[in-house]
């Protein structure tokens, strides 16, 4: 069984910054794919940026200023948010699958707020 606890939202003005970390609790035997998405008001849930072993893939809307990562060792992903705008609003949700017990299963992190002011 698999855990996950998103940190690092908040409030915070155009053009800044702010770093989003998700962390995993539990036997895991391997991460097969992380991921950060996000829900914006009145709007469905779309992916942001997706890190796997055969590389990484950003959306459109935050490629040149949102880098995932990852620290295997702490089973920690992260998401580097820079030059915020304020339709970057939004709940963000972190997820993952992962390789446990011989089989591959998803898990959903419970969101945290990022509001971007003007």
């Amino acid at each position: 069984q698999v855990q996950l606890v998103e940190s690092g939202g908040g409030l915070v003005q155009a053009g800044g910054s702010l770093r989003l970390s998700c962390a995993a609790s539990g036997s895991i035997f391997s991460f097969i794919a992380m991921a950060w998405y996000r829900q914006p008001p009145g709007k469905q849930r779309e992916l942001v940026a997706i890190i796997r072993s055969g590389g990484r893939t950003n959306a459109d809307s935050v490629e040149g200023r949102f880098t995932i990562s990852r620290d295997n060792a702490k089973n920690t992903v992260y998401l580097q948010m820079n030059s915020l705008k304020p339709e970057d609003t939004a709940v963000y949700y972190c997820n993952v699958d992962v390789l446990l017990g011989g089989t591959i299963r998803n898990y959903w992190g419970q969101g945290t707020q990022v509001t971007v002011s003007s």
